[in-house]
């Protein structure tokens, strides 16, 4: 089953999110929160904006890789993608965030 894992890392120790697909792949990983109750909200953010096309930001990196990004109706990015090596599988990066933010559950880990 899908879930975001909410853990800590970084100099300052920060709260952060990953969302993991039912493979355990990494499919979307958050910046750093000050406090956990950020994190959550940006979690609950996801769950919400992920479902919106607009709310979905294609890139295109200087080395030629693909990514996607998360925003929320501020423009701010919530989460961002790993890279991709294809269009298309940055592409069934987005579906798999949209079929399992919603559903996930949220655990928290150790880093």
């Amino acid at each position: 089953m899908a879930k975001f894992e909410v853990y800590q890392s970084g100099k300052k120790n920060e709260f952060r999110f990953r969302l993991k697909a039912d493979n355990g792949q990494t499919i979307l990983s958050s910046e750093g929160y000050s406090s956990k109750a950020s994190c959550l909200n940006g979690i609950q953010s996801v769950k919400k904006n992920a479902v919106d096309p607009k709310r979905v930001v294609k890139t295109t990196t200087p080395s030629k890789m693909f990514r996607f990004s998360i925003t929320a109706a501020n423009k701010e990015v919530i989460g961002s993608s790993q890279n991709y090596k294809t269009e298309s599988g940055r592409n069934n990066g987005v579906e798999s965030v949209k079929k399992n933010a919603a559903k996930a559950e949220i655990k928290e880990v150790k880093k």
